[in-house]
């Protein structure tokens, strides 16, 4: 039911039951807003979004009031701007003042709030908040004293992501946001996502930086250089330096990679197509065994230190297919060490990734071959375009080269992985393949296809009726253990923890937005519908690695470089 209200002395249309801000934004007027999350129960913590009601004595909460038919609203009164501006002032009273060497610098929405309410001095002095650096998670570092309590990181830890480790801590001044006990991070249940890292809207919450580190090995010439990047990666890349994504962004990057002194650059498009050929072999032998437990995929590292933590009955039906990146990873220090005769050690191996949560997985046991690491270190998109920029590359003026054999290419399989779905997708599109010597129809994939944190497909595929589950983020978990309850059965389970899968990784630029999100998965299936190789078993480098590189290396004929071991995690909760 549609009605009028006032706004500023001029009428416009509101919906019944709709809040104000929604109404407001609707017919085009912005106000500003901190702890407000779309599609997120309204607290009004912040009052940042206040507007003045004539009628009431008290500025109200635009997220949280619902509009009624006589009301007449001034959002933008001196008493409201006053209001907003004292309440940024207060924010910042005990805030640093170190915005210069800050990680969201001019990137930063309590930066862009001072700007906008035109603050130029410090009215309000308050006691500075003791600064608190945690950096013992492998990814995502905690500085305190940046915080400005808006619970952003609370509540999609505990209403998207489910993993309950951050809240709330202590009470009036003292109160701040932390882990279980108030412990470090590498001691709680975090299981890397980022989630927290892309709502936070000051730098309180920030990816762990290798690029030092990195440049310090780039300068030492008795090593070799190697990266891996994933497809995903020249998406992210586009839209943090303001290219235009085309086919020859890849190539594009191969070249700026190499400028910046990496002597081989591979795509991690090989190890997906690796990983979904082996998973797709393990559901067979599952299928033709008449197993009655789940195949969980285990490409999602949150998603497997979730299952490890809070699952463990769970752990013995998750793939011990190492993920793409370390498949990659052991390749480089394996086929590529032997093919350019150089010792392992020798090689230090480099991903880009959109994954934060692959920070952690280059740290995990089993993760290493002979006391080698896989991967030695992890770059996220973000970062990989802060190295580009340190190392003054005009983008505009690169002439596109190819990749370093033999990883130099994928099938729009690998790409589609990207995606919540597209690794189930892929690899019954491959087993469809392998049984029936056929392609199987796109449109049957349709249901997967759709949003939704849980979908599920049945296909017939020669004599075997295939069941999948894609969860698309954990808060599907609880779906999925309903439909087991309800008697159904699964073969094959794929978990993505971000909602949207890694289109929505907390290693690509920090935005939240659906349409972003939208858009990148466009991206990708409009390659998985343009390219010529869409399946692993038809690309050639797939086909070069398994008939003849490894077949001819009685050492790792056998392939067991491709496999891992997960175990029971004990953490505080």
């Amino acid at each position: 039911m549609l009605f009028t209200i006032q706004v500023n002395n001029r009428k416009i249309k509101a919906e019944k039951g709709e809040t104000i801000l929604s109404a407001l934004n609707r017919n085009g007027i912005i106000i500003p807003t901190l702890c407000r999350m779309k599609d997120f129960t309204p607290t009004g913590a912040c009052r940042m979004c206040v507007v003045e009601v004539e009628g009431r004595d008290r500025l109200v909460t635009a997220c949280s009031q619902p509009v009624e038919e006589w009301m007449k609203i001034h959002t933008h009164s001196p008493r409201v701007i006053q209001a907003r501006k004292t309440i940024v002032e207060l924010l910042l009273s005990n805030h640093p003042d170190d915005c210069l060497y800050c990680e969201r610098n001019l990137n930063c929405e309590l930066q862009d709030l001072s700007e906008e309410l035109n603050i130029r001095e410090r009215r309000i002095k308050g006691r500075k908040i003791k600064p608190r650096l945690d950096q013992s998670s492998p990814a995502i570092v905690r500085e305190l004293s940046k915080c400005i309590l808006c619970g952003r990181c609370v509540r999609v830890c505990e209403e998207v992501i489910t993993a309950n480790t951050l809240d709330f801590i202590k009470r009036g001044r003292n109160t701040h946001i932390g882990t279980s006990m108030d412990r470090d991070f590498n001691f709680s249940s975090c299981i890397h996502c980022g989630q927290c890292l892309l709502h936070c809207p000051t730098g309180a919450l920030h990816e762990k930086h290798n690029i030092n580190e990195l440049q310090e090995y780039l300068n030492k010439t008795e090593l070799i250089k190697a990266i891996q990047y994933s497809p995903l990666v020249t998406v992210g890349l586009a839209d943090e330096l303001g290219l235009r994504y085309n086919k020859d962004t890849d190539r594009i990057l191969n070249a700026i990679l190499r400028k910046i002194g990496f002597d081989m650059v591979f795509t991690m498009g090989t190890g997906t197509d690796v990983y979904i050929t082996e998973v797709t072999n393990q559901l067979i032998s599952k299928l033709e065994n008449g197993t009655d437990t789940p195949l969980f995929l285990s490409a999602c590292p949150a998603w497997v230190k979730y299952c490890e933590q809070f699952l463990t009955p769970w752990i013995p039906r998750l793939s011990n297919v190492k993920s793409a990146q370390q498949i990659t990873g052991v390749l480089i220090k394996t086929v590529v060490a032997e093919r350019h005769k150089v010792k392992p050690e020798n090689i230090y191996s480099v991903s880009a990734t959109p994954c934060l949560a692959m920070k952690f997985e280059a740290r995990r046991d089993g993760m290493m071959r002979k006391g080698i690491s896989d991967v030695d270190a992890v770059l996220t998109v973000r970062e990989l375009a802060r190295l580009i920029r340190l190392y003054g590359i005009d983008t505009s003026n690169v002439e596109p080269e190819p990749a370093d054999e033999p990883l130099a290419g994928r099938s729009s399989s690998a790409f589609l992985s990207e995606v919540s779905g597209g690794l189930t997708e892929g690899i019954l599109r491959l087993l469809h393949f392998q049984l029936l010597k056929k392609e199987a129809d796109k449109q049957q994939f349709k249901k997967i296809r759709q949003a939704g944190s849980f979908r599920e497909i049945s296909m017939t595929i020669d004599k075997f009726t295939v069941n999948a589950a894609v969860i698309d983020g954990l808060t599907g978990i609880e779906k999925y253990k309903s439909a087991i309850s309800a008697g159904k059965s699964y073969d094959l389970v794929e978990v993505m923890t971000c909602p949207g899968g890694c289109v929505h990784g907390a290693g690509l630029s920090s935005s939240t937005s659906r349409d972003d999100i939208k858009s990148r998965a466009k991206l990708v299936y409009q390659a998985d519908d343009s390219e010529p190789v869409n399946l692993p078993c038809r690309s050639p480098h797939l086909i070069n690695l398994y008939d003849k590189i490894l077949k001819d290396d009685p050492e790792l004929s056998d392939k067991k470089i491709f496999f891992t071991h997960f175990e029971k995690r004990n953490v505080l909760l």
